[in-house]
């Protein structure tokens, strides 16, 4: 596809604001389609319409229901994998555009939804275009952020899906009144830093001497990677990959799906009145906002590391709480009323401790660990994983509720607490770390961080290991905030140094 270059003028602030605005958009649309399911969920006529209950609005197929949000998932993960082999192979802006084409036209059919059969396929093209958006977005966010900034911006980023899950959320609230119910790197580089000094200079050659050493990936290069095959030596790609996919599915077990897909049932648990029930549901999913604007400050400062196994803390402590409260609630139900207010506030603080944590974590490790060549289609097996975590568990919940009541909570506490060793043991530190060096960690033939860590001190160093010159300090007359004008002659500088 042809562009335009209109963009090459703009300041260094405007692009990047751009380019933010533009992955908010698309993060929004994943966000969204969560959320949307909760109320429709518990909308009589979708009830009646598809056939898993009564004309009340009572669910009696727990398990058409959850089959029906979780389909959904099996589009996200074919979605991801397409979308990122298209991404690698025509660019990042034309995959996100064929993303929008399948999100457009799945959205379009769930909303004309008339019976199951419908409304499953519609979910399945929808989930397809999600998976190619999801899977894409975060990657063009890493790829155009700094070493020290990219959890950060990836953060903010993220705020669109809990904005998303919002604006579902209150729109089913605001409902109940009615009815009851995607050129040079070089130069992108320029524009997007703000200047071209040496620091840049090394940041491009960096990229170019990965590319060289490189290929183009097959779009089903993930059978061969997922059973130890299809990589070079030392790149370990099916580390990578095991890593990426369990990394969201332990996300998904931490009961975030609970409290997202059908925080209305675990609210009606709790006693509260239907139109009750959507106002604190969406009021319950905003807070995730400010749990991602806390995970942008703190992303980058901690590490992702230490991200995930506070927040693996944090929430055993919440669930633990929640369940021991709706335990004495169900022993006592006369005191029903005045265990309730308690319930709901453990279920705002699980939504902004996973926010800040695992919400944005999740998500940002999958873009970071992955070479170039691969990286929006790698950043599939992280997508996969977050598609079938979110899948089983949006499937099972009902059930599980149904079988188990509160003690489900007990359950997602005591996994929170399995995290914090997996986390430990075999997840490496990506923070502060260019994405072309963090290949080193992998080299290590290592699936201990220890040793991915102590790896990763030997060899580092990009250019030294493809045996080429670093830049050389800026040339007088060109300074870091040089407006972009002098960098050929930069170029030609560092280019001479290397020779």
């Amino acid at each position: 596809m042809g562009y335009s270059t209109w963009w090459k003028g703009w300041s260094p602030k405007k692009l990047n604001v751009a380019i933010q605005i533009f992955s908010l958009v698309s993060i929004f649309f994943e966000g969204y389609d969560q959320g949307v399911m909760g109320g429709v969920n518990s909308s009589p006529y979708y009830v009646t319409e598809v056939g898993i209950g009564e004309p009340d609005g009572t669910v009696t197929d727990t398990v058409h229901q959850g089959g029906i949000v979780s389909v959904y998932y099996l589009g996200c993960i074919f979605g991801s994998f397409a979308g990122g082999w298209a991404a690698d192979r025509i660019g990042r802006i034309n995959g996100l555009f064929i993303g929008c084409l399948f999100a457009l036209v799945g959205g379009a059919l769930q909303a004309a939804a008339q019976s199951s059969d419908f409304i499953i396929v519609a979910r399945v093209i929808t989930g397809i275009g999600t998976g190619a958006l999801t899977g894409i977005t975060p990657v063009m966010i890493s790829e155009t952020s700094t070493a020290d900034h990219r959890g950060g911006y990836l953060g903010y980023v993220f705020i669109a899906n809990y904005l998303g899950i919002s604006v579902a959320y209150w729109i089913s609230f605001g409902l109940a009144f009615v009815n009851n119910g995607y050129s040079d790197a070089r130069e992108v580089l320029e524009h997007v830093r703000g200047r071209y000094d040496a620091e840049v200079e090394r940041e491009f050659l960096e990229i170019r001497a990965v590319a060289e050493h490189s290929s183009p990936s097959s779009p089903l290069q993930f059978v061969k990677i997922l059973v130890g095959r299809g990589s070079k030596p030392n790149e370990n790609l099916g580390q990578r990959a095991w890593l990426c996919l369990f990394l969201q599915i332990m996300a998904s077990w931490t009961g975030i799906t609970a409290v997202t897909a059908y925080s209305p049932v675990l609210l009606s648990a709790a006693g509260y009145p239907t139109l009750t029930q959507n106002g604190l549901a969406g009021g319950l999913n905003t807070v995730g906002i400010i749990g991602t604007i806390i995970s942008a400050q703190i992303v980058d400062r901690l590490g992702r590391r230490k991200c995930l196994m506070g927040g693996s803390v944090a929430l055993f402590a919440v669930n633990l709480i929640a369940g021991a409260v709706y335990e004495a609630s169900r022993n006592q139900p006369e005191k029903a009323s005045q265990y309730a207010p308690a319930a709901v506030t453990m279920l705002f603080l699980f939504n902004i401790c996973y926010a800040a944590t695992w919400g944005t974590v999740a998500f940002l490790i999958p873009t970071e660990i992955w070479s170039s060549e691969m990286r929006a289609q790698g950043n599939g097996f992280g997508i996969t994983g977050w598609a079938i975590g979110v899948g089983m568990t949006v499937l099972v919940n009902p059930i599980m509720f149904d079988v188990f009541e509160n003690r489900t909570y007990f359950l997602f506490a005591g996994l929170n607490l399995l995290w914090i060793p997996v986390v430990f043991l075999f997840y490496p530190e990506t923070a502060n770390r260019s994405l072309e060096s963090i290949d080193a960690l992998f080299s290590a033939n290592s699936f201990l961080n220890r040793n991915m860590e102590k790896n990763y001190r030997e060899h580092s160093d990009v250019l030294a290991e493809h045996a080429q010159a670093a830049p050389a300090e800026a040339p007088k007359g060109v300074s870091s905030s040089d407006d972009g004008s002098n960098h050929g002659a930069l170029a030609d500088h560092a280019e001479k140094s290397a020779v």
